[in-house]
């Protein structure tokens, strides 16, 4: 009975560990299944810092589990508990040393990563860094080329290899801009505007979404990030840039209205300076202008 007694725990716990291994061979889990340069150094950060946890968090486990059995009232043969061990120097060197020593190494990761994968640091590569704006609507986002005086609702278009410099805003209340598969998570907010730095190295379809609950349609808030090759992307601008739908005030008025699940679409010509307009519309009144 006692040999049962300790199987059944490292049973459950193997099957535990079988089943979520299970779900992740036969699951695509965007996060962890990285499609560039940022995506996988977060990837490498988050292993680290799971080995690291699993170091405190299964020993600790096990301990419990080991005491509950060992010195239950129904355990007759239990040793006499003694739990006098302030004194002991090997034990307050354990549980003192340990995290210590854990706290300082994920502190270091921390530091050294918070400035690598800073969000306002470029990508280099070698080429040419394409622009984007993005500008949270309800329940929409909006994609703004301005080298290319196109733009797009719900679709992000994007070359393979090639840095993406995202100028990111909000026309509706505080939004959080997502690619899991590319890495980052970043606040749009309403009257400020932030940057974020991306780069993917594989073509596909990529999800996007938005990872902040901004109201009724949050949950169809969403958009494809859509990697392609060089020629691919050159093809899709010119096809945008003879879009017969105008991205002027007067449609941007009626797209900036809440609505839900919209499907993507293109448009040609973006208002000349709208983002900039979208950020200041929140900073002081402007004059002549209605949005």
């Amino acid at each position: 009975m006692k040999k049962y007694k300790i199987i059944i725990p490292i049973v459950l716990a193997l099957i535990v560990v079988g089943l979520a291994g299970w779900y992740l061979h036969g699951h695509n889990v965007a996060v962890l299944a990285p499609r560039g340069e940022v995506g996988q150094k977060e990837r490498h950060l988050m292993i680290i810092g799971l080995l690291l946890s699993v170091i405190v968090v299964v020993p600790t486990f096990a301990l419990a589990i080991f005491i509950a059995l060992r010195y239950r009232e129904g355990n007759k043969k239990a040793k006499k508990y003694n739990p006098d061990w302030d004194r002991s120097k090997l034990f307050e060197t354990i549980w003192w040393g340990v995290p210590l020593v854990i706290i300082t190494i994920l502190s270091v990761i921390t530091w050294q990563s918070s400035h690598a994968l800073d969000p306002f640091k470029p990508l280099t590569n070698g080429t040419k860094p394409l622009n984007v704006q993005v500008v949270a609507l309800d329940w929409k986002w909006l994609f703004i080329y301005p080298d290319y005086h196109v733009a797009s609702v719900n679709l992000l278009e994007m070359p393979i290899n090639t840095p993406v410099n995202f100028e990111i805003t909000s026309d509706t209340v505080m939004n959080s801009f997502w690619i899991p598969n590319l890495g980052s998570q970043i606040y749009a907010m309403p009257g400020m505007s932030t940057q974020l730095h991306l780069m993917s190295d594989r073509v596909g379809n990529y999800p996007g979404s938005s990872a902040n609950i901004s109201g009724k349609g949050f949950a169809g808030m969403n958009f494809t990030a859509k990697v392609t090759s060089d020629s691919d992307f050159q093809s899709w601008l010119l096809t945008a840039q003879k879009s017969p739908a105008v991205l002027d005030m007067e449609t941007y008025s009626r797209l900036s209205s809440p609505s839900q699940n919209n499907p993507s679409a293109v448009y040609k010509a973006p208002q000349t300076g709208l983002y900039n307009d979208v950020v200041m519309k929140y900073m002081m009144p402007m004059s002549g202008m209605e949005m």
